[in-house]
């Protein structure tokens, strides 16, 4: 007997992801098969996740294990995969899914710019559909192109070249007075400088959480 596949849509499934703070940040199609990519819906995400059990019963890694359950309770109510990008070794690219969903592109830094968010984006998981839906315009031309580029001199540190990412450098400022003052308080200064990122769209304590989260990598 076949598999019964709910008829869904973008929009649809946006709507469903919105519910529990999340949103989607486009996607892709290969060989009958749909990738959507989704991202926390700032700035209403953060109350969802601090509202959790996950963020409440201080285990490790809370984020993720609300990503896990919340996207894996809509993944099975479609039919559907669900991806994480906290899985691995081998872990899903998908820094190379958002670029074949021609919503991000490869910024001068080499880290993801979103036409929508800029330098803020970030992923929460992937849904993979075993079907073919219709995906929102997608753009043809990075926004760095017509940018000015503040992003490439925005590091206070330093540890940011178009070769490479010292992240020696940058967890050394972020543990110093100055860095604690700033970027461990407001978040990434470059991520901050791009001209598409939304100001002020994150909860002090998620920016706080994000980089405490990454000193302990």
């Amino acid at each position: 007997m076949a598999t019964f596949q709910k008829q869904v849509t973008y929009a649809s499934i946006n709507e469903k992801l919105k519910r529990s703070g999340l949103i989607l940040r486009g996607g892709f199609t290969q060989d009958d098969q749909t990738t959507l990519l989704i991202g926390p819906n700032e700035p209403s995400f953060w109350d969802y996740f601090r509202n959790s059990p996950e963020y409440k019963d201080t285990l490790p890694d809370p984020m993720d294990r609300w990503s896990k359950r919340v996207i894996g309770a809509i993944a099975s109510d479609l039919n559907s995969k669900a991806v994480y990008p906290s899985d691995g070794p081998p872990y899903a690219p998908f820094y190379t899914w958002a670029v074949l969903s021609e919503k991000a592109f490869v910024s001068p830094l080499k880290l993801l710019v979103h036409e929508d968010v800029g330098l803020m984006i970030s992923y929460r998981g992937a849904l993979v559909l075993d079907q073919s839906i219709k995906l929102p315009v997608s753009s043809e031309k990075s926004p760095c192109e017509a940018c000015s580029k503040p992003c490439i001199s925005a590091c206070p540190a330093d540890a940011f070249s178009i070769a490479a990412y010292d992240t020696d450098a940058c967890k050394s400022f972020l543990c110093s007075n100055t860095g604690q003052d700033t970027c461990l308080q407001q978040g990434c200064n470059i991520r901050l400088s791009c001209p598409l990122s939304p100001k002020n769209s994150r909860h002090a304590d998620q920016t706080k959480f994000h980089m405490k989260a990454f000193l302990k990598l």
